[in-house]
Parts: structure tokens; sequence; C-alpha cells
């Protein structure tokens, strides 16, 4: 595998790591959001399901094993009500769009415009989730993080990616 290949699936990783944190991310929310937003919730939901799965099937078709989902994710704040499922929903886009900016970096050709398509879509939840956007959407969440390597698998890592990006959800998973 060349080099360049190498990078597409270490960001092809990080992004179906995210995106299993969503998923995991968007229960938490559901289960919390007001009954005004829970649409909108399960629509994020739904999104993050099948873009994991395509995610899955672009890891298969590099010749890699697709990460595997944690148990369980901790979150990065309580989520007791309403008000923070929604912050949760939109922390979660913003991880979400922090590694599909990666991604588009290292794909090609059809595969980047789908990365970002991706990238764009949360950016989008993100706005509509916090009711405002940021300059640079997937670059914001950044500032200030090591970026070298950060939210990429760690192959020795029984399997479990971790670091904020790897997981949309959380800072690390919980067993």
């Amino acid at each position: 595998m060349s080099k360049t290949e190498d990078r597409r699936l270490d960001a092809l990783q990080a992004a179906l790591a995210a995106e299993h944190a969503a998923v995991y991310g968007y229960g938490v929310v559901g289960g919390r959001v007001g009954e005004e937003r829970r649409t909108e919730a399960r629509a994020a939901y739904d999104a993050h399901r099948a873009r994991r799965d395509a995610l899955a099937r672009d890891v298969r078709d590099l010749g890699g094993e697709p990460v595997a989902a944690a148990a369980g994710y901790a979150l990065p704040f309580s989520v007791p009500d309403s008000a923070a499922a929604v912050r949760l929903a939109a922390e979660l886009e913003d991880r979400v769009a922090g590694v599909y900016s990666d991604l588009v970096r290292a794909a090609e050709g059809d595969a980047r415009a789908t990365a970002a398509g991706a990238l764009r879509e949360a950016a989008v939840r993100a706005a509509r989730w916090r009711a405002g956007s940021v300059a640079f959407p997937g670059l914001a969440e950044r500032a200030g993080t090591p970026a070298a390597g950060q939210g990429r698998p760690d192959p020795d890592a029984s399997g479990t990616a971790t670091g904020p990006a790897a997981s949309s959800a959380t800072a690390s998973p919980t067993a």
C-alpha cells in the first residue's frame, strides 16, 4: 500500500471511529432533547449511521479491517437536560467535522467530494444545534490542541481508537 493509501486509510478509520461515537452520542441526545428537536436528533442519528456504514465499506475496499465501536463512551460533560443535549449534539458535529477535514485532505477525486459533503453536513448540523456557525468548520475545535496524529486509531491500543477526533462523543472510550 502506498503512503497516500495509508494516509487515506488512517483518515477513513478516524472518521469511522468518530461516526461510531456520534451514533452513541446521539442515543444520549435523543433521550434528553426536548420534543421540539427530537425529529432533528433522529435525522442526525440516521445520517451518522449511514455515514458509519459507508465508511466501513470504504475501509474494507482499501483492504483494512474497520475499527470497531467501543462498548461505551465517556461524554465530554454531563447531559442532565434538553439544553445539555443540544450542546452535546453541537459538540458531536464539531468533532465529526474535524475528522472529515482530515479525510478531505487525505482523499482524492470522488472520495474527496464525499468527505467534503460529510464535512459540510456536520457543519450545517452543528450550526443548527448551536444557532450559529464558526468561520472554518472542522478546524475551529482543533485550536490549541496538538494536531499531529491526533484522532487516528492507535494500532497498538487493543483495537480501540482514542483521542478527541477518534470519538465524537468523548475523549476516551470506556468498557
